[in-house]
């Protein structure tokens, strides 16, 4: 099993694999290959070792980040 971190995305240029995430305060680059672009600033990421793993609701971020102690 894995544990995923939400991230919300800050910029993600078309076609690149890198992308730039704000994961609770902090703003950190991931690798975001694994999923099919293009990225919308604002939305949110499943993040799990760097890499983007999934697209998620700001529901569900804001539930995870209750779990880990953040807010969005």
């Amino acid at each position: 099993m894995c544990l995923g971190i939400p991230g919300r995305v800050v910029d993600c240029p078309e076609g690149a694999d890198l992308g730039r995430v704000e994961v609770a305060g902090v703003v950190r680059d991931i690798n975001v290959s694994l999923l099919d672009g293009p990225f919308v600033p604002g939305e949110y990421v499943l993040i799990h070792s760097g890499f983007a793993i999934d697209r998620i609701s700001t529901q569900r971020a804001a539930d995870a980040l209750v779990f880990f102690g953040a807010e969005l």
